[in-house]
């Protein structure tokens, strides 16, 4: 009886522990300021990043609704998400992301963005 509450208490725990490390990244906080700090001086109307690709990152409506090729946002998958494959330094040179940042974003920003697209990408 004692061992089963003991372990009860302990699966408990652990579980509990897992839940609070797993913090949820927020698009409003976390991901638009690396958008604006990286992004938005080309993928905005008049950019040129918006004038190749039609990709406005301005607001999380645009943002879902991709480029003039399609979405570039799996929700849940950023290993199948092309903006997430543009800006880790995985893609060509000719086409990665941010332009003129060797490398991509720095793996933090990467790391940060992967996280929400693979907590489903939501507007929180």
């Amino acid at each position: 009886m004692k061992v089963t509450i003991l372990l009860g208490g302990l699966l408990l725990t652990v579980f509990s522990l897992s839940a609070f490390a797993e913090k949820e990244v927020s698009y409003k906080k976390d991901i638009f300021p690396i958008f604006q700090d990286y992004c938005l001086s080309c993928h905005v109307p008049g950019g040129k990043g918006y004038n190749r690709s039609g990709f406005d990152l301005r607001t999380y409506k645009s943002l879902m609704k991709g480029t003039k090729f399609g979405p570039v946002i799996q929700p849940g998958s950023s290993l199948t998400s092309t903006l997430n494959v543009l800006v880790s330094g995985h893609a060509s040179p000719a086409i990665s992301m941010p332009y003129g940042i060797k490398g991509g974003l720095p793996k933090d920003k990467s790391a940060l963005l992967n996280k929400w697209v693979d907590q489903g990408a939501k507007d929180n």
